[in-house]
């Protein structure tokens, strides 16, 4: 098992201003480096308080990438329906450039109505979009003269400038919701995938993860090589109770912010979302302790987080990277210092090949 950083801004201005949410990003970037930590990630979202600090991950990456030497710099993820993939390839190879071939690249699909609706793309295309978006993105990578036909666009003859700097392109991860067909897709066609087991029962992460395990087997993909990432909040704290008072109040911040950005579901329905109009309804019906005793999340002393893990191991297998995330701009830097800190010293060495 190894493990990375990952930021997903669930705040609002009175909390917090984004210029020092990126500075304490960055820094504790440089800490996860210090640390021996695989990769930092950070995703993309607008215009509101959940996630709407990051609509552009490879700002905020090539400042990392520049600050740092080894780490790895992950989308988790990028939009391939909200940009022409000239442009997204083209940011993304030089990204690459900037961290020199450190780049891990996450597609997702998005999920909410009004960012559709805000940038003049229609919902019920996203699968279609993603799809073609990461297609002529690795052809872009990979191919010169590049001449592209798809639904959505149509270009070429191009050769993509800047080269990204891994010969092959940057690896490319899907992020999946909750559908273990998607996962299963994503397995046959080679790429690596990202999860967030919070939003979805351990019995789906399982279904998840078999169907992307058979896809990537069945398709004859090297054995071994598959990467996959699992995404938690973390609060940690040598005092148990703190960490779970605190914990259980972020995970309220998170929940009452998603709650708001998801009611654009109220009023929207797609078949390409199902079951997404019973999100608010979820999200307000969500308990700390429930999904603390499911494992969706990590709290507690270190002693608490050794043994989720160790579960988390045994559920889902240790073929996987745990991304944790420390900072939501909702807590203090102080406070996110502490919690990477603490983990890194007495959590991680303890799933370090070397510890077993």
């Amino acid at each position: 098992m190894d493990f990375g950083l990952n930021f997903f801004p669930v705040f609002t201005p009175d909390h917090k201003s984004a210029s020092q949410f990126y500075r304490e990003a960055i820094a504790l970037s440089q800490i996860a480096e210090e640390y021996g930590f695989e990769h930092v990630q950070t995703v993309e979202h607008y215009g509101t308080p959940y996630g709407g600090y990051s609509p552009d991950p490879v700002t905020l990456l090539s400042a990392i990438a520049a600050r740092t030497k080894t780490i790895r710099v992950a989308t988790g993820a990028v939009i391939p329906a909200f940009s022409h993939p000239l442009q997204l390839a083209s940011k993304l190879a030089m990204l690459d450039n900037i961290s020199e071939g450190r780049l891990d690249v996450g597609f997702g699909r998005a999920w909410l109505p009004q960012e559709f609706e805000w940038l003049g793309v229609s919902i019920d295309e996203s699968r279609r979009r993603f799809s073609e978006g990461i297609e002529a993105c690795r052809r872009l990578w990979t191919e010169e003269n590049v001449v592209f036909e798809g639904e959505f666009h149509s270009f070429g003859p191009v050769t993509l400038s800047p080269r990204p700097y891994q010969q092959s392109g940057p690896p490319v991860f899907v992020a999946s919701a909750s559908s273990p067909e998607s996962c299963a897709a994503a397995g046959q066609a080679g790429y690596h995938l990202q999860i967030v087991p919070t939003i979805v029962s351990p019995e789906t992460v399982v279904e998840m993860l078999t169907a992307y395990r058979k896809g990537w087997a069945d398709a004859g993909h090297r054995a071994g090589a598959a990467r996959i990432q699992l995404k938690y909040n973390c609060y940690l704290s040598d005092d148990r109770d703190e960490a779970l008072r605190r914990g259980e109040e972020m995970e309220n911040n998170h929940v009452v912010l998603m709650s708001q950005a998801a009611e654009g579901w109220l009023r929207k329905s797609s078949d390409q979302y199902k079951g997404y109009d019973k999100l608010v309804d979820k999200a307000r019906e969500y308990d700390f302790g429930k999904a603390l005793s499911d494992g969706r999340i990590l709290a507690g002393n270190t002693d608490d987080v050794v043994r989720q893990l160790d579960a988390t191991r045994e559920k889902y297998s240790d073929d996987l990277c745990v991304s944790i995330q420390v900072n939501s701009g909702y807590t203090d830097f102080r406070e996110s210092e502490r919690t990477l800190r603490l983990f890194a010293e007495q959590v991680a060495p303890r799933f370090r090949p070397a510890a077993r």
